[in-house]
């Protein structure tokens, strides 16, 4: 048995550092991954592809752990990484894009990530662990999102 979660955030901040700067950190996947916590390996399977492979989280007496891998594609004259579920990895498909706007004086940047992750499960359970999951992947992503900011200075 096995209970699906889904999880859709966006997020939009502005940053000191220039938007070239951003670009260069945020499409470069290994660079980006190491200021996203609790990531216990981050393989890279070729061809922009990157699995993913999460620290493993305690719920009451079940651990979890997320596995997924996404294919990044990156545009520089657009300023935008986007990345697509790599189907048959692990046990979840995420997708999202980053944007990335030059102001001049700042740059603004907006994440979009939707995922949908399956878990080993009871259904009975979804009711207690949907919200868990929910809550803490989006802890996770609020602390990627602040290291980020200090890498790049400080919101603006």
């Amino acid at each position: 048995m096995t209970i699906n979660v889904n999880i859709d955030l966006g997020y939009e901040f502005e940053v000191k550092a220039s938007a070239s700067d951003v670009f260069e950190v945020l499409s470069h996947v290994p660079t980006s991954a190491s200021f996203f916590p609790k990531v216990d390996k981050l393989v890279d399977l070729g061809d922009g592809v990157y699995r993913w492979e999460m620290a493993k989280i305690g719920i009451a007496s079940v651990n979890l752990q997320t596995i997924y891998a996404s294919k990044y594609v990156s545009n520089p004259t657009k300023g935008t990484v986007q990345w697509t579920p790599v189907k048959g990895e692990g046990n979840a498909l995420v997708s999202g894009h980053w944007k990335i706007t030059d102001k001049k004086k700042s740059t603004h940047v907006a994440l979009q990530i939707n995922g949908d992750l399956t878990l080993p499960l009871p259904g009975l359970m979804k009711m207690v662990v949907a919200p868990v999951v929910e809550a803490e992947f989006e802890k996770m992503v609020e602390q990627y999102i602040d290291n980020l900011t200090k890498r790049f200075g400080g919101e603006v």
